[in-house]
């Protein structure tokens, strides 16, 4: 348990404290108008402490602090700690899925319009996000008829650049064909910037344009363009009706809808730009420390736009509860965006309404939520419980890893590590090991030395404390190992000689009766064939031995394709891929003959006569 450090050490000035457990693990990080004051609150009697918080005291050893000028600048310290150490009792907010943005490449020499998920990118403009993928390729099906700006692929580009004709879209009017030069460079740009304007909702200029150009097309008797620019109105029309009208057109703000219990909290964001709902996000929360609702509030707060672009922070914030410390979030929030910031809590009118459908989406939300991890989680501790029964282990395997070995008639000699944590795989925490203590095929040695790596490693960094960019900080509760009795031995004696063996569980499971080995026990354990148990052995033992054929394949693949390429005069990283994507194969590229070789435009002539003496023996 944490011990309390003498009050007159701790300044009474702002800042974030940290506390750290006895491995060096911070495991809570927090923030405070006075570290003195708010540090003095964590070491009343234990009695009075919320059950959270007991249990985060109890498994920390001491306190850090670092000061800060103000409150705000100790609430962007909180959460870049927060960040870095991901500690286990802090709040932690994650996307209910993964949402889909219609994005503009804006760092592309031609910008394309495409439906991208997952982590945002520099250059790019992000407009959403969106519940479905449907809907972003909806609106922009109709976008396309009055901004044609291209959605093909950069390859698909290229190869329509070499053909010298447009694909289809050109031919519907839905691409203005800049590979074909078909429109200029300030054409095409003025495009892109029409259609981010209407995309940031500014549609009055668009539509104006447009009506504009079909009654002067009209005037001039050109019924044809008129007709066009007639349709292009119509389908501007139809994607502004797709965004529902909220409010005033000249209103920005985001406003969340939450619905929470004591250990989570579902929350809806919604982007609301020129009165119109742009967008819609999903989060949930894992309470894992003990909050207020206004507590809570101010945790979204943080999460969602300490890090977020000034551009992503609008001028208001609706909530259905102030945060506790109103102006120091405001505050915050006007320092992201460079311009002051309002947060306050709808009283009547449509933003009341709206943030009544927030709410509503935040239930049915939470609602799905728990029924999906109800199962999950259900379903992962029976068999996490079944295997500690079967294997006699002292506690549930929590965190499992295991060991594969690979190779092909003694080369390229891998290993495999997998991780999985509470039932569920942790690939952020997969490794891989290339043999170098041995040249021959060796399994027991190799599987020796990737263990000793892996756990020499592991006390070395618990000796040093750990912290973010530590790969291997966590020993398992359960090891286990691809193979039979040998294979258990061979750990056996890593652990044994790194003084681990009283600390972690051992097992191994062999593949031909699904037989599974323990240190302590001279027969196997039989586990039957219907039992969750050994359905979560298999599970693990087929990730490594997948994940180790996966690496030894990209060596094996490596070596001997990119190898018979290698070293020929002239042939580089950029023409040896590009040979390659040609032929297909190396074997295709030994089957051309020179003349097809030297036949190849952008191939210089002495470069393609050394690639095919290279590969059929001669010298060049």
């Amino acid at each position: 348990m944490v011990t309390r450090p003498a009050s007159g050490t701790i300044p009474d000035a702002p800042g974030s404290y940290q506390f750290v457990d006895a491995q060096g693990r911070v495991v809570y990080v927090g923030k405070a108008k006075s570290l003195r004051s708010r540090l003095a609150n964590y070491f009343a009697s234990p009695h009075l402490l919320a059950e959270r918080t007991r249990q985060m005291v109890e498994a920390a050893d001491h306190v850090e602090w670092i000061v800060a000028k103000n409150e705000v600048e100790a609430l962007f310290l909180e959460h870049s700690l927060i960040k870095r150490h991901q500690p286990r009792f802090n709040v932690r907010l994650k996307d209910d899925k993964s949402y889909p943005w219609l994005a503009v490449t804006l760092d592309e020499e031609w910008p394309r319009a495409m439906v991208l998920r997952g982590r945002k990118r520099k250059g790019v403009k992000y407009y959403g996000p969106y519940a479905h993928a449907y809907a972003i390729r909806e609106t922009l099906d109709l976008l396309l008829r009055t901004f044609p700006i291209r959605t093909c692929t950069n390859n698909k580009f290229e190869r329509h650049r070499k053909l010298g004709r447009p694909c289809l879209y050109a031919h519907i009017e839905k691409c203005a064909a800049p590979c074909v030069d078909d429109i200029d460079r300030v054409a095409y740009d003025a495009l892109v910037q029409e259609l981010l304007s209407f995309l940031d909702g500014d549609h009055d200029d668009v539509l104006a344009r447009l009506e504009a150009r079909m009654h002067t097309a009209a005037e001039g008797l050109e019924f044809e363009l008129a007709a066009r620019v007639r349709d292009q109105l119509s389908s501007v029309h139809k994607a502004i009706e797709r965004q529902q009208m909220v409010g005033a057109k000249e209103e920005d703000y985001d406003l969340l809808g939450i619905e929470e219990d004591e250990l989570e909290a579902s929350v809806q964001v919604f982007y609301v730009r020129k009165g119109r709902v742009t967008g819609r996000k999903g989060i949930v929360v894992d309470k894992v420390e003990d909050l207020t609702r206004p507590a809570l509030v101010s945790r979204v707060i943080e999460q969602l736009y300490a890090d977020a672009p000034a551009e992503n922070v609008p001028r208001e914030l609706l909530v259905p509860i102030l945060p506790d410390d109103l102006d120091l979030y405001e505050e915050f929030l006007g320092f992201v965006r460079g311009t002051k910031v309002r947060i306050r809590v709808p009283q009547r009118g449509g933003k009341r309404e709206l943030l009544a459908t927030a709410n509503v989406n935040a239930k049915e939300s939470f609602v799905r939520h728990k029924l999906k991890r109800a199962s999950d989680h259900n379903a992962r501790a029976r068999s996490l419980l079944a295997l500690q029964s079967a294997l006699d282990l002292p506690d549930a395997p929590l965190r499992i890893e295991c060991f594969d070995i690979a190779n092909l008639q003694g080369t390229d000699i891998v290993a495999s590590m997998v991780v999985m944590e509470d039932g569920l795989p942790k690939r952020s925490e997969y490794r891989k090991f290339k043999m170098r203590w041995q040249d021959g095929q060796d399994d027991f040695a190799s599987m020796e030395e990737a263990l000793t790596r892996r756990f020499r490693n592991y006390l070395k960094e618990r000796d040093e404390g750990a912290h973010k960019g530590k790969r291997f900080s966590y020993p398992p509760n359960l090891l286990l190992i691809d193979g039979g009795k040998g294979q258990l031995n061979a750990a056996r004696r890593v652990l044994e000689d790194l003084g681990l063996d009283e600390d972690i569980a051992l097992a191994s499971l062999a593949k031909r009766f699904e037989e599974v080995y323990r240190p302590d026990r001279a027969d196997p354990i039989q586990i039957p064939r219907d039992s969750e148990a050994l359905y979560l052995l298999q599970q693990v033992r087929d990730e490594a031995h997948r994940f180790a054929n996966t690496f030894h394949g990209q060596l094996r693949s490596k070596r001997m394709t990119v190898s018979a390429l290698d070293d020929i005069a002239g042939l580089g990283p950029t023409r040896k891929a590009r040979l390659l994507k040609h032929y297909g194969s190396v074997k295709k590229v030994r089957e051309a003959t020179e003349e097809e070789l030297v036949g190849i435009s952008w191939l210089p002539e002495s470069v393609a006569r050394s690639v095919y003496a290279s590969l059929h023996g001669g010298a060049r």
